[in-house]
């Protein structure tokens, strides 16, 4: 019996690509630190948003890379000196990775009440009609 994937489909040209991304992000196993919420906040456009609490504005960053939304967070260590009973607090970094359609642009990013949130924008390709010429071999 073949698996027929998307990359091998007769009618489908150039989906390989797609293919690969879906088995890396499927791979990825991104843990449930820090948790987040995505909302579409109109026809075009959403908004990420990832609870970081005791994390400060230096202490993030939001890059894109390859297609991908890549968020990242290290706080300091900053217990020289201090004696803990108990911490239930940890100072833990992390990573989180969305992957992006084409057309889909980072907007701004905004730190709220232990909260960010990533605005992101989808511009609509134009429908393009091409006629291809066909000269004699």
């Amino acid at each position: 019996m073949t698996k027929l994937t998307l990359g091998s489909h007769p009618y489908l040209l150039g989906f390989d690509q797609l293919e690969r991304l879906l088995e890396r992000n499927a791979k990825s196993g991104n843990e449930g630190y820090p948790p987040f919420n995505i909302e579409q906040t109109s026809q075009n456009s959403y908004r990420i948003t990832l609870a970081v609490a005791g994390f400060a504005e230096d202490d993030l960053s939001i890059t894109v890379e390859d297609q991908q939304l890549v968020i990242r967070g290290r706080q300091r260590d900053d217990s020289e000196g201090r004696v803990f009973l108990h911490r239930g607090i940890a100072a833990r970094q992390f990573q989180r990775s969305f992957v992006m359609a084409d057309g889909v642009e980072v907007g701004e990013a905004v730190m709220e009440n232990g909260l960010l949130h990533v605005d992101l924008t989808r511009h609509q390709p134009e429908a393009v009609v091409q006629t291809i010429k066909i000269r004699k071999g």
